[in-house]
């Protein structure tokens, strides 16, 4: 098991009840000891112009999956909520972004680590 940091957001629907739902999800999936921040409400930055603020938290877990398991398991949650990638920074009902996976530093086309 591996400690991990994920950034979840939602800017689209029920935006309180999404981030909750989608934590449940991570858990249902293994991730263990899911440790979400207070919620916080952010305005959008980039992307198309006009979007309605985010809602945000931050979780500290731990994994067993491999880095790309992991977000394989993030956007697939993330589909399961209406997640469509259309337009890059485009209003959203789900983000999971993996922030931090233990102490690995990769960078490559699918995934650099620690987030930028």
């Amino acid at each position: 098991m591996v400690q991990v940091f994920l950034a979840l957001g939602a800017n689209l629907g029920e935006r309180e009840q999404t981030l909750c739902d989608a934590l449940r999800a991570l858990w249902d999936a293994g991730l263990e000891a899911l440790e979400p921040s207070p919620l916080y409400q952010g305005e959008a930055v980039g992307g198309p112009g006009g979007q309605p603020p985010y809602l945000n938290a931050v979780v500290r877990a731990r994994s067993s999956l491999a880095p790309e398991a992991l977000l394989s398991l993030c956007q697939s949650i993330e589909a399961r909520f209406g997640r469509q990638r259309k337009v890059r920074w485009e209003a959203r009902t789900l983000d999971i972004d993996l922030l931090l996976y233990d102490d690995l530093q990769q960078s490559n086309p699918e995934l650099t680590l620690p987030h930028p």
